[in-house]
């Protein structure tokens, strides 16, 4: 391989890491357990909602879940990265619409931002700092043609897109339970040091809004009214030093809602699980931890000879913790996917060459499988037990 190559590929990309161990990762719940208060989990304010903008190698999202109240499954995102610091930063809107009725005709578009910028205002009555300075507080985000803004109550997000001129976007998500973080803030940190830790990975939700609003396709408007989950994660390191692959479930229900995500780390950090889950009813967080009993399970699969991994087919999906009256929480979803509404190969848009040597270089292969289907969640709180009807939207991704 040309060195000029190897370079490039290896400061985009990078070469495998060194196999530090599982000490070189303090998990979420490591961090809860080493925290006098051992929370399981921390209800958040408008400043755990505030864009990192992290100066290193990072990936930070924001996403807006939408499952209608006609059954469809939707998706706004901004992405903004720093792919090689101080060189080259890329932002990205998506949307996706999918209609289970009409799945030759899910609408997928993502495209670039122009002008990324961060701002205020500083948020107010939530019980945030009233001493911090405004720019402390980048709780909003603009570009061309794109607006993501956080109201001054902390309580309502507005997204609107016109990046794309044949799929806009103008969603109002107002939040109807308290926002959680696992354990004290979210964070998984690495690094052999973990005084100086060198990477984290975070995640914050809002795991039950109200949704209003509408996509604008090729000048059809179409109503997307319903329930949704709101995520700010930040990946700051390379994403796929820091996860070999990931589950997501966001189950919405007529009352109940409930959120999973787990990531498994590459062996360099010793295959570590780190796993979150929260359900929300009734205006309230039933539960929400990130401990090691959150659990996805793909009980069978079947190979995709196309992208060559396990397709997951009979999948299991638990979450455990405890209500504000020390009961204990278990929740369980166990379904099996009679198809996948979509497969996403995320590297589909590099050029044919880079994606080989990036491939051969850091052993990346990124693909997301996606499934939404009707099923059960059986939730038990001490010993009374209920089951709830609803949407899930899930995906299992596979990167290294």
């Amino acid at each position: 391989m040309f060195k000029w190559a190897q370079a490039a590929v290896a400061g985009v990309a990078g070469t495998a890491e060194p196999e530090y161990g599982p000490e070189a990762i303090k998990t979420v719940h490591q961090h809860s357990e080493a925290d006098a208060n051992k929370p399981l989990y921390t209800e958040t304010t408008s400043k755990d909602l505030a864009w990192a903008i992290c100066t290193g190698t990072n990936v930070e999202s924001q996403v807006f879940y939408i499952t209608t109240d006609d059954g469809r499954m939707g998706m706004a995102q901004v992405i903004y990265s720093v792919v090689v610091p101080g060189v080259k930063t890329t932002a990205q809107f998506n949307i996706k619409l999918f209609d289970p009725k009409k799945p030759e005709e899910k609408l997928w578009s993502s495209v670039p931002l122009t002008n990324p910028s961060f701002h205020g205002p500083k948020p107010s009555g939530d019980g945030s700092n009233a001493e911090a300075p405004l720019e402390d507080y980048k709780t909003s985000f603009y570009a061309d043609n794109v607006a993501v803004t956080l109201s001054e109550d902390g309580g309502v997000y507005k997204v609107k897109s016109q990046a794309d001129p044949n799929a806009f976007c103008n969603l109002v998500f107002t939040r109807l339970a308290p926002g959680f973080m696992a354990g004290k803030d979210g964070r998984s940190t690495y690094g052999t040091d973990q005084a100086k830790p060198w990477g984290e990975i975070r995640h914050v939700f809002w795991p039950r809004c109200k949704v209003e609003g509408v996509y604008v396709i090729k000048g059809e408007t179409v109503k997307v009214d319903g329930s949704g989950l709101f995520i700010h994660a930040l990946q700051n390191m390379k994403p796929h030093h820091a996860a070999a692959k990931w589950n997501f479930a966001n189950f919405q229900g007529p009352t109940v809602s409930a959120n999973f995500m787990e990531f498994t780390t590459p062996p360099s950090y010793g295959l570590t699980r780190v796993a979150v889950g929260g359900i929300a009813m009734d205006g309230e967080i039933i539960s929400a931890s990130g401990l090691p009993e959150n659990l996805a399970e793909h009980l069978s699969s079947t190979e995709d000879p196309e992208a060559r991994w396990p397709e997951p087919k009979d999948v299991k999906f638990t979450w455990k913790g405890k209500n504000k009256d020390g009961k204990d929480v278990v929740a369980v979803i166990e379904t099996t996917w009679p198809k996948r509404m979509d497969r996403v190969d995320i590297m589909s848009e590099v050029p044919g060459f880079v994606k080989s040597i990036v491939s051969a270089a850091a052993g990346t292969r990124p693909y997301i499988y996606q499934f939404f289907e009707r099923v059960s969640l059986k939730v038990k709180v001490g010993d009374h037990e209920t089951t709830e009807e609803g949407w899930v939207f899930s995906e299992a991704t596979f990167i290294s």
